[in-house]
């Protein structure tokens, strides 16, 4: 884990260097009282009313919670900043939103911090720091897309070993906030597990969602619009399984509505994986078909997510993949 990086008081003076907000100081103030949970200007009651589980975030890396490298656990420069996320030299470390990389060098131009770092602007104030990293797989100035490789897992700079260094700026570079229940906030189970989708959310997961339920006799566009359509068919295939009706595809839904794939697999089931698949840069063609280049690339991200190297896309590699 971290020996000293980025403590808390280190990211406050990158908030004055940067000017403070309102949302900024609160969070500063309220950091030994609670956790904030991001805020995005200009949002009226209705749309802030909205879940935030719309398919945007996702796991920025897989591993485990090392003992002590929780979010403000004691350093000598002040509270830990982030949550460190323990895997192999290698891992692969992925953008946890669509952005923009505005910092990459050493300790991405941050106070505090050490070691290969990346700075992602989400706009609305939002912003994620990826640490320690022992390769960049992304320039600075690039957009990226939610899932996008940017960067392999290391153990650069202050460190006991290799891992990710984690960390959610919510109103501002420097309005640190918890990185685990800002994420959960947004269907993500930092480090590992089933991601939560609610009603109206976007993106290739819900495509992927949408090419299951066709599977499973449903017959779904797969649009990647999580619409009333769609909502209704989850329902009633929660229903017929015995689960709760919500529309919510999370941990209790994935697990029955994925399948164990391999090559040789053909139907919409193997769109809805290529289609995973390519949320990390596989760039495949969504044929339906099992074949050898599909079967490549389950082996290649089964690899760099420190998985087991079977080429078959069981529960744990779905898992890995909608998370």
């Amino acid at each position: 884990m971290c020996e000293s990086c980025a403590s808390v008081a280190a990211a406050g003076e990158e908030r004055r260097r940067t000017g403070p907000s309102r949302r900024g100081l609160l969070a500063g103030a309220g950091l030994g009282l609670g956790v904030s949970m991001g805020f995005v200007p200009g949002l009226t009651a209705t749309a802030a009313a909205a879940s935030l589980k719309n398919g945007r975030w996702c796991n920025p890396a897989l591993g485990h919670f090392p003992q002590g490298g929780h979010y403000g656990a004691p350093r000598s420069g002040g509270p830990h900043a982030g949550q460190d996320i323990t895997n192999s030299t290698g891992t692969a470390v992925y953008a946890a939103a669509a952005g923009t990389v505005i910092r990459k060098g050493w300790g991405g131009g941050l106070p505090g911090r050490s070691g290969n770092g990346i700075v992602i602007s989400h706009g609305g104030g939002q912003y994620t720091y990826y640490g320690h990293l022992s390769a960049y797989r992304i320039g600075l100035n690039a957009k990226v897309s939610a899932g996008q490789r940017i960067g392999d897992m290391g153990a650069t700079g202050n460190v006991t070993g290799p891992h990710l260094h984690f960390e959610v700026h919510a109103g501002g570079l420097g309005a640190l906030t918890n990185p685990v229940s800002f994420m959960a906030g947004r269907g993500v189970d930092l480090g590992g597990g089933w991601s939560r989708i609610d009603p109206g959310a976007r993106g290739k997961r819900v495509t992927a969602i949408q090419h299951l339920m066709t599977r499973r006799g449903y017959d779904l566009a797969a649009d990647g619009s999580y619409g009333s359509v769609s909502v209704g068919a989850v329902k009633r295939f929660q229903a017929s399984r015995g689960l709760v009706a919500d529309g919510q595809v999370g941990p209790a839904t994935w697990p029955h509505l994925v399948y164990t794939l391999k090559q040789g697999h053909s139907g919409s089931h193997v769109r809805a994986l290529q289609t995973v698949l390519n949320k990390h840069g596989a760039g495949l063609a969504v044929d339906g078909g099992f074949g050898t280049v599909t079967a490549s690339a389950v082996r290649s991200y089964q690899s760099v997510n420190r998985l087991v190297v079977d080429g078959v896309a069981g529960a744990v590699t779905w898992r890995a993949l909608v998370g």
